[in-house]
């Protein structure tokens, strides 16, 4: 009888020379038909040198790993320990759940991960295969340390994956992965002028310094227009830039925040100056996106190739939008007025 009282089936053996002793079961959960033949097979493993004790304990923990050790239990516990990251993590490792998910993390191999990531990589979203084998790479090394893999398969992935191109301005231009970028923007928690000038650049998308440095003056926000000027401006020359619904309604917060101030963008630490030009750059570092993956002034050539690749807008037009002028004096202000209003539906969009 066991110390709680319930009563158990026990069998008394011995192995290597020691006294053991093992459960076979609750009685009566357990039938005396049953215990015996659990008796028979334990007698059969002492036959073949195995500890009947020993086994059944192993057995345990199998079936416990297939229970808690699978990869989506492992990459779940290591997301509830991120912090800025978590959401790319989980969309990134959500692309994997069907291969990976169900499978006990010490039996996932190198081959069992190139799978998702070449399904990827076909669709030509080479950023996005690069940062889900690091992020998978994580996953593996948390179990390691937590004792529950032994090694990192993902090491044997490097140059498996066509890597992304990187430019001095690197730039997300995927759909998927500019999109999951606009959500990390909307969920970022800095400062608020931070969070504001990082949702403008996706939604507007000019030069880092010309949205860094502007003056209440500059933005008529009856009209809806931002007019960037000249001195700012990198072509020398203004540029007006039409206001959607959205961003009317951030500059509008972020003027009665800030309605004592001349600049748009104040600085906290520096009292009369705009924010600093590297603010952007480490709020984006913040949220997981390194200067390999996108910075600030890569928020146009998103804008740009998202734009040309919706086949909705004139190439004409995108270009006047980002201030792209031509050399043609005349050119440039026919520009101007000819695609203004399909600018106006283009910055809505």
């Amino acid at each position: 009888m066991a110390p709680g009282g319930s009563k158990l089936w026990r069998l008394a053996y011995r192995f290597d020379g020691k006294q053991k002793l093992i459960a076979l079961g609750s009685y009566p959960e357990t039938s005396l038909a049953r215990a015996r033949e659990k008796r028979q097979e334990a007698k059969g493993l002492l036959q073949d040198g195995i500890d009947p004790g020993a086994k059944a304990k192993a057995d345990r923990e199998e079936r416990r790993a297939r229970a808690e050790d699978t990869f989506s239990a492992i990459a779940n516990e290591l997301l509830e320990r991120a912090e800025i990251t978590i959401l790319k993590k989980r969309w990134l490792l959500s692309m994997a759940e069907s291969d990976l998910g169900h499978r006990l993390i010490r039996e996932i191999t190198a081959p069992d991960i190139l799978k998702p990531l070449r399904r990827l990589e076909k669709k030509g979203h080479h950023e996005s295969a690069v940062r889900m084998r690091a992020v998978i790479g994580q996953v593996f090394r948390y179990a390691i340390a937590t004792g529950r893999a032994d090694t990192d398969p993902t090491f044997g992935l490097r140059g498996a994956i066509m890597p992304p191109k990187v430019s001095h301005r690197a730039a997300i231009t995927e759909k998927a992965a500019f999109q999951e970028l606009a959500r990390h923007v909307w969920s970022y928690k800095g400062e608020v002028e931070t969070q504001a000038a990082l949702k403008l650049m996706v939604l507007l998308y000019p030069r880092p310094g010309e949205l860094r440095l502007p003056y209440w003056k500059e933005f008529d926000l009856e009209k809806r227009t931002w007019t960037i000027p000249e001195t700012r401006a990198k072509m020398r020359r203004q540029h007006v830039k039409p206001l959607p619904d959205l961003a009317v309604s951030i500059l509008r917060d972020l003027q009665a925040l800030n309605n004592r101030s001349l600049l748009v963008f104040p600085s906290h630490q520096s009292p009369g100056k705009p924010i600093s030009e590297v603010t952007m750059n480490r709020a984006l570092q913040r949220m997981g996106y390194s200067h390999n993956e996108h910075t600030p002034h890569g928020f146009r050539a998103s804008a740009s190739s998202l734009l040309n690749e919706s086949g909705k807008w004139q190439a004409d037009a995108i270009e006047a939008e980002l201030g792209h002028l031509g050399t043609d004096e005349v050119r440039k202000a026919y520009h101007r007025a000819r695609y203004w209003d399909e600018r106006v539906k283009m910055a809505e969009w």
